[in-house]
């Protein structure tokens, strides 16, 4: 295992070059550094940047680069909506200093509802986007009532309202969009306009059906799993409760709202690496410190589940580790991109105005600086204080962390963004077998298809199977001889190919469509332990096969940097980039290994290099076992394992001395003791 280290006072990368922090700051905010100065002072960068782009009354804001698919005016509306949520919080967390901002704003909001107006914004019955922004909208509206919405001329009142009131019956996708309706038709209703009881039933019955155990919320019916159940499926609710009357039947509703986002929170906090980069995993990753919404929605809701300064540090952690890279950039600033410019990081629908919802990240600024979230002193990260290895039951997650390099590692075994049974192309942000905060996968070039990082496949013709539409067996944690917990993990697929597959949304909706071609079963179990996981894989043949392959590959992590530097031997494969350190072991029937290089294939760094191993296609149903792991710092040796003769356990002893034995699944079934 990684060798340990504990929390302590540091210069943290959150701090721009030369900026001093005051001696407040680090006896309040140990870690970070970051107290809620520094966070108005980001926000106030930020909403000076987005004036310099609008229009001459505000409410177009043109942020340059290429548009998005919906086209120059939705991206120019998403400008506005959501740095107008920005500038809500603002004024909510300090309206006796925000008056000029809440005028700015006030004029965008008359200029863009008025439909004779040159400015007139796309409603949501024109365009399906128009419906996120009327909730943007909403919630900006709703925080600031008393300072905008209150002071604006019953002309304009009444064009928010007819304007909003198009999405009233609308239709929206059967995912987080249902809190979209929610909010503009609660808002309505709060305002005395005309909304549909009907609609808000609907929408947060429908809500009710994504929850999941643990208080984690699939985005949708399918197993989505992603920072939407913390950016939106949480942070929603805890807003709309400040709407509802005191007599609204729906706050029968708020104690299932409220367990759920304390459940969850306890989860999110063991998600975060030590430098504050959140997992690198999911759709929408140019939203970037969004990812910091569920901590601050846990602060609004006055959370008992998390403490307050574990919360903060979260959510400064977060916000600093982007503003440490440049994000915002120099002229304040969010590019589609992650630490900088990078367009393959966008989905289809994102556009120039889209990372913006990065301000969902920064309703804390909302809260006033009495509230404990902001009093309370920094507390460390579970990862700062310890080895972490934690089971999340809904996505199927193991989650491993090292206080000695600070990485958070999730093995996968219950994420696909499909359900089991529905063969599909796999979605690279969904379905790989391991996501990290130090490592991005493959999204763009030809490997990031043909033969991905972290997959078990079958290749043929020198494309490496899928294994979305799997089916979970297990995930769970057992205890090693000396009490320590390891993570234990099975899953089951068959390898397959989607020929002529139809063009599809970019960000893992399986798409119907194409032929399936199916290959042998594979059966991939996961001992994981520190910056190791052990990976057994069975092959067998399956009724329905018509592709035989040509080998079995295991891919390890990715590392990505300005430089790469990688090595093979009839052991295993390595790759180093100037921080990170991956490597895999052949441990039992691999008989080739590799590396393989990549150029702009991640947001992490111009070259990327990926250790594999392959083996001929094994016909005797016996095990395959490799060791694959991940350091910020040296990794020690790998475990080493001895499997019985009739291939039904293992022994495992990791490189600190702890040993682990279990029982490896027969077929469909699986054990561990």
């Amino acid at each position: 295992m990684a060798r340990r280290a504990s929390a302590r006072v540091r210069d943290h990368p959150g701090r721009r070059e030369g900026e001093r922090v005051n001696r407040r700051s680090t006896e309040h905010s140990p870690i970070t550094g970051w107290d809620r100065e520094h966070w108005l002072a980001l926000a106030d960068r930020m909403l000076e940047a987005a004036r310099l782009v609008a229009s001459p009354r505000h409410a177009l804001l043109r942020f340059p680069g290429t548009p998005g698919g919906f086209g120059a005016e939705v991206d120019a509306l998403e400008g506005f909506a959501r740095t107008f949520m920005l500038a809500a919080f603002r004024v909510a967390g300090s309206p006796e200093t925000t008056g000029a901002l809440a005028a700015w704003y006030a004029e965008g909001l008359d200029a863009g509802t008025d439909p004779d107006s040159p400015e007139r914004w796309l409603r949501p019955d024109e365009v399906e986007q128009a419906k996120v922004e009327a909730a943007a909208l909403a919630i900006g509206l709703h925080l600031t009532r008393d300072v905008i919405w209150a002071n604006l001329d019953e002309r304009v009142q009444a064009q928010i309202v007819d304007y909003l009131s198009t999405f009233v019956g609308g239709t929206h996708p059967p995912n987080n969009w249902a809190w979209f309706r929610v909010v503009v038709e609660q808002f309505l209703a709060s305002v005395g306009a005309p909304h549909s009881r009907g609609d808000i039933e609907a929408d947060l019955d429908q809500l009710d059906t994504f929850f999941r155990d643990g208080g984690w919320i699939s985005d949708g019916v399918q197993r989505s799993f992603d920072h939407y159940t913390g950016w939106a499926l949480h942070f929603y609710p805890v807003i709309w409760e400040t709407m509802l009357e005191a007599d609204d039947p729906n706050r029968v509703r708020l104690p299932k709202y409220r367990a759920a986002l304390d459940e969850y929170l306890v989860d999110a906090v063991h998600l975060i690496g030590a430098d504050g980069g959140p997992l690198i995993q999911g759709r929408s990753l140019t939203y970037r410190f969004a990812a910091a919404a569920p901590f601050w929605a846990g602060a609004l809701a006055n959370t008992e589940a998390v403490p307050p300064g574990l919360l903060r540090r979260a959510a400064s952690g977060i916000v600093s580790h982007f503003a440490s890279h440049r994000a915002p950039d120099d002229d304040g600033r969010l590019s589609l991109g992650w630490h900088h410019a990078w367009r393959p990081t966008a989905q289809n629908y994102s556009g120039t105005g889209s990372p913006y919802w990065a301000a969902k990240g920064m309703l804390g600024i909302a809260l006033p600086e009495s509230h404990p979230v902001w009093t309370a002193v920094e507390e460390p990260l579970p990862v700062e204080r310890g080895d972490v290895l934690r089971r999340i039951t809904a996505p199927g997650w193991l989650v491993a962390g090292t206080p000695a390099d600070g990485i958070v590692r999730v093995v996968n075994h219950g994420t696909d963004h499909g359900d089991a049974g529905t063969f599909g192309i796999d979605a690279p942000l969904y379905a790989k077998f391991g996501y990290s905060t130090a490592t991005a996968p493959l999204l763009a070039g030809p490997s990031s298809r043909r033969l991905p990082d972290q997959s078990v496949a079958v290749v043929a013709g020198g494309v490496a199977s899928d294994r979305s539409g799997f089916t979970t067996h297990v995930v769970d944690v057992v205890e090693c001889d000396d009490g320590t917990p390891a993570g234990w993990a099975v899953s089951e697929t068959t390898a397959h190919w989607v020929d002529d597959a139809p063009e599809r949304p970019d960000y893992g909706t399986p798409w119907p469509g194409g032929t399936v071609r199916k290959g042998p079963r594979l059966t991939t179990a996961s001992l994981v332990r520190g910056a190791w996981e052990v990976r057994f894989v069975r092959v067998a043949r399956d009724p329905e096969q018509v592709v035989d392959g040509d080998e079995l590959r295991v891919a390890g992590w990715p590392v990505s940097g300005d430089e790469i530097e990688s090595s093979c031997s009839p052991r295993g494969a390595v790759a180093t980039s100037s921080r990170l350190e991956s490597r895999i072991v052949a441990i039992a029937g691999f008989t080739t290994s590799g590396r393989q290089l990549d150029d702009d294939a991640t947001f992490l760094g111009p070259h990327s290099g990926t250790p594999w191993l392959a083996a001929p296609i094994p016909d005797d149903g016996g095990w395959l076992v490799a060791a694959i792991g991940l350091a910020g710092v040296t990794l020690g040796s790998a475990p080493t394992v001895a499997v019985s003769d009739d291939s039904a356990t293992a022994d495992v002893l990791w490189d600190d001395g702890a040993r682990s034995a279990i029982t490896l699944p027969e077929s469909v079934a699986s054990s561990a003791e």
